[in-house]
Parts: C-alpha cells; sequence; structure tokens
C-alpha cells in the first residue's frame, strides 16, 4: 500500500457561507425529494402510472443514495471533498428537473425513475463529503453547532416535507417542488464557490473494489426489489424467493469478500468500534421509522378524504420540534455524553409511534393523536441526531472521515428506503386485500365510518413495524453506547 502525502491548511476556519452552502444541498435531497411521501397519490394520478411503480420512485431515492453514498464518500477522501459535492449539486439539478418535467403517459415512469435515481445520487455525492468538510474545517464548540445546523438539513428537512409539499400541490402544483430545488442547488453551488478544497492527510493508492461494489448492488437492489414487488410477484413466489435468495448469497459474498480485502469501499475494521457501531446500528433502525409518515399521509387522505396540504398542515409539529429542539441536543450532548439522548430520542420516538396506532378512532380524534404523535416525534428525532452524528465523526481517524461518515449516511439513507418501501408494502398489501387481517376486528371495535376498515387496518399493521424497528434502536443503544462514553472535543 503506498501513502502520498497531501498537505492540508490547518488554519482554514469554516464560515457559515460554506456551510449553509452544503446545508441546501442536504435540503434538495430531504425536505424537496421527500416530499413524495405525501404527494405520491398526487403525482401518481397526475402522470398516470401503477401505484407499485410510484411506491418504487419513492423509495428509489434513498435507496441510490444508500447504496453509493460509502464509495462517493470514500473517493472523496481522495480526489476531494469540495469536487464531490459540486458532482453532487450538478447531480441534484438535472435529476430535480427530469421529475419536475416528467411527461404524464408512455414516459412517465422513465423520466419519474431516472430523475429519483439522480436525486439519490446527489446525495450520495453531497452528504459524506460535507461531513467531512465539517471535521476539516471546524473545531471544538463551531463543529457540533455546524453539525446542529447540518442536521437540521436533513432531519429538519424530512420534518418539514410533508408540510412543504401539501402547501406546494395546494398553491402552484407539484412539478414546482423539484423545479425549485433545482434553484436552490444552483445557489448551494454558488455558495460553496471558493470553498478550499479538502482530502485526507494521506492518500493511499486506490484500487476499486468492484467486486464488493456489484455484490454490494446485488444486494440492496434485490431485497429493495423484494420489499417493493414482493406483493404483486407472491411472497412464495418462485420469482420473489428467486430474487431474495441470490440477495442472500450476495450479502454472504459481499461480507466475506470485504472481510478478507484491504480496499473494500467498506472498512470493515471501523466496526471494530463499538461506539461507531452503535451509533451507525441505531441511526439505520431510526430513519426507518421513517415509514409512519407514508403511511400517516396516505391513511388520513384515503380513509379520511384530506387533501396533501391538509394532511401535511398535521404534521407541522414534527417540523418545528425538529428545528426547535435539535440544538437542545447538541446541549444534552455537552452535558450528559451521547448515551443518554440518544437513548431519550429513541424512546420518545417509540411513545410517538404508540399514539398513532390507534387508528379504529374517529377522524377528529386521530387527528389529534397525529398532532402529538409527528410532534413528539420531531423531539425524539431532535435528541437524538447530533449526539449521534458527534460520537460517530468522533470516532474516526481523519484519513477515514470520508468513507467512515459515508458508511454513517448510507445507515440513514438505507433505513429511510427500506422502511419506507416495507411500510408502502404492508399498506398496500393489506388496504388492497384486508381478508387476512380482518380477525382484528374481534380484538378493536372501529368507531366511526365502516367503509375505510381496510385501509385503518392495514395502517394499524404498518405501524406496528415501525413499532418494532424502534424497539430495535432502543435495545441497540443500550448495548453498544457504553454510559462513560464522551465525545473527542
Amino acid at each position: 500500500m503506498v501513502s502520498l502525502p497531501f498537505k492540508q491548511n490547518e488554519n482554514i476556519k469554516g464560515n457559515d457561507r460554506w456551510l449553509f452552502g452544503m446545508i441546501f444541498g442536504i435540503l434538495a435531497f430531504w425536505l424537496f425529494a421527500q416530499t413524495t411521501l405525501n404527494i405520491a397519490p398526487i403525482m401518481q394520478k397526475d402522470l398516470d402510472i401503477q401505484t407499485h411503480i410510484m411506491n418504487i420512485a419513492v423509495s428509489v431515492t434513498a435507496l441510490f443514495s444508500g447504496i453509493f453514498i460509502v464509495i462517493i464518500g470514500n473517493l472523496s477522501d481522495r480526489w476531494g471533498r469540495v469536487k464531490t459535492i459540486r458532482i453532487g449539486f450538478i447531480l441534484s439539478i438535472i435529476g430535480s428537473l427530469l421529475v419536475g418535467f416528467s411527461p404524464s403517459g408512455f414516459l412517465a415512469e422513465f423520466t419519474l425513475l431516472l430523475g429519483r435515481i439522480l436525486q439519490g445520487l446527489s446525495g450520495a455525492f453531497i452528504m459524506p463529503a460535507s461531513l467531512a468538510l465539517v471535521k476539516a474545517y471546524w473545531e471544538g464548540a463551531a463543529r457540533q453547532r455546524a453539525i446542529s445546523l447540518w442536521s437540521m438539513g436533513s432531519w429538519g428537512g424530512s420534518g418539514f416535507a410533508a408540510l412543504f409539499g401539501g402547501l406546494m400541490v395546494a398553491s402552484i402544483g407539484w412539478r414546482w417542488i423539484f423545479i425549485i430545488a433545482a434553484f436552490v442547488s444552483v445557489l448551494g453551488m454558488w455558495m460553496i464557490r471558493d470553498t478550499p478544497e479538502s482530502k485526507a492527510f494521506t492518500i493511499s493508492e486506490y484500487k476499486s473494489d468492484r467486486f464488493g461494489i456489484i455484490t454490494f448492488m446485488i444486494m440492496m437492489v434485490g431485497l429493495q426489489i423484494v420489499a417493493t414487488q414482493g406483493g404483486n410477484f407472491g411472497w412464495t413466489s418462485l420469482l420473489t424467493l428467486s430474487i431474495l435468495a441470490v440477495s442472500v448469497l450476495a450479502t454472504i459474498i459481499f461480507i466475506r469478500s470485504g472481510l478478507r480485502n484491504p480496499n473494500s469501499f467498506v472498512d470493515f475494521k471501523l466496526f471494530k468500534n463499538i461506539t461507531y457501531s452503535g451509533a451507525t446500528i441505531s441511526n439505520f433502525l431510526l430513519n426507518g421509522t421513517a415509514g409512519i409518515l407514508i403511511v400517516a399521509m396516505s391513511l388520513i387522505q384515503l380513509g379520511g378524504r384530506l387533501t396533501a396540504q391538509e394532511a401535511g398542515l398535521l404534521t407541522l409539529g414534527y417540523a418545528i420540534a425538529i428545528v426547535a429542539f435539535i440544538r437542545v441536543g447538541e446541549k444534552l450532548l455537552k452535558r450528559y455524553g451521547p448515551r443518554k439522548p440518544m437513548m431519550w430520542g429513541a424512546i420518545i420516538v417509540l411513545i410517538a409511534i404508540l399514539l398513532l396506532m390507534p387508528t379504529h378512532w374517529t377522524l377528529s380524534s386521530y387527528k389529534i393523536a397525529i398532532i402529538i404523535g409527528f410532534t413528539l416525534f420531531g423531539l425524539g428525532l431532535a435528541f437524538y441526531a447530533t449526539p449521534s452524528t458527534d460520537v460517530a465523526l468522533s470516532a474516526l481517524p481523519d484519513d477515514q472521515v470520508g468513507s467512515g461518515s459515508g458508511i454513517y449516511k448510507m445507515a440513514s439513507s438505507l433505513g429511510a428506503s427500506f422502511g419506507v418501501a416495507i411500510s408502502a408494502t404492508i399498506f398496500t398489501m393489506f388496504s388492497s386485500d384486508s381478508s387476512s387481517i380482518q380477525w382484528i376486528e374481534g380484538m378493536i371495535s372501529y368507531v366511526g365510518r365502516q367503509d375505510n376498515l381496510a385501509v385503518r387496518e392495514a395502517a394499524f399493521f404498518a405501524y406496528g413495524f415501525n413499532l418494532l424497528i424502534a424497539i430495535a434502536a432502543i435495545i441497540s443503544i443500550a448495548l453498544t453506547i457504553p454510559k462513560s462514553q464522551k465525545t473527542k472535543k
């Protein structure tokens, strides 16, 4: 292994223009691109495409971000983090315009899916490289502030996505969401125009792990196909089982080859640090609870006959809480270390999901549950976000920040992708045919309208899946984040 020195100006201090320029790139992904969680039914009708295609379009952005985020994060250490972010902005502009100008009918599926894939790739380029720049050019309390603001772009952006999407649809139409996203990316690229380049302090001779990348892609795409299309193919059909078998085999091969390959694009040595592993695993799981968004928005639009704007307004507490309290998470980190605020945040998320599960209530009562539930959801994620991100970054050596932060953000994207995909699949499957779950009516008395029982029952079980992964997140934090863990200054 050959190492080449790279001299980096250690006196450079980051400024807010650079920071907010990068945050605009984060917002293009987490705010604008994620509005599909709320406006998917409207887009589907306008573009005249099938439900399962729209479900793929919703989740494929986070999937492709997750697949490539580690690869790009690793490469950004070598070819330059600022250069990587600029490429991400270009992909965001092209992808957003493709979605915004998708034609109805025959070409809709192609342009929509291509645009959504490019949006996902833009997140893979921007997120790990921008986190690496935060560590390179911000120190101490300034870094924790920068991480909090960066987190507002990701967690906060996703918090406002449903509300923003609903308001945009009601005012100027869904297509403008993505056209404006392109303009935001242009502005962000201009704001970072003079940011000094940053690379790893030592640049190892890079050998592309093509075999690992291919097996990883087969693994992820196969699992996503099973999650989104298993119901259409038949869960026990030969096709579904074959795709699942190929994915499992690819998983085994990927892990075994990665452990033996010193140039594996996923550095498995990073997971020897139990704190980093715990932050990454819990990050994957808590991001998976994003599935409650698509379930809640679909439930109250299809079952409660609310508009996308009305549905989005019910999530206002989520957006406000995550933005208002995310710096509280930073203060809790300074006072208690990462374990307690991460645990508190995960428990609050669990309570939020429990509040959303009484789908047997009347619409008026359930609206109150949604308002309170999503407010708590935002509060829990706000408590969790900065402590988890900071402890993950603090555990990384300088020459592995790009790849390590890439793995951490891969957990965010893949968690959200699979959480949304599986939640949407459960909801769609049971709402279209509730015969297998009608036994729940003997245990729960559904009040109010009775013509929407299939939708309400389907939502209950989809929420149940999210409840299980929230419990798993709590367990992972309890087992992996030491009580005495302190963040590095």
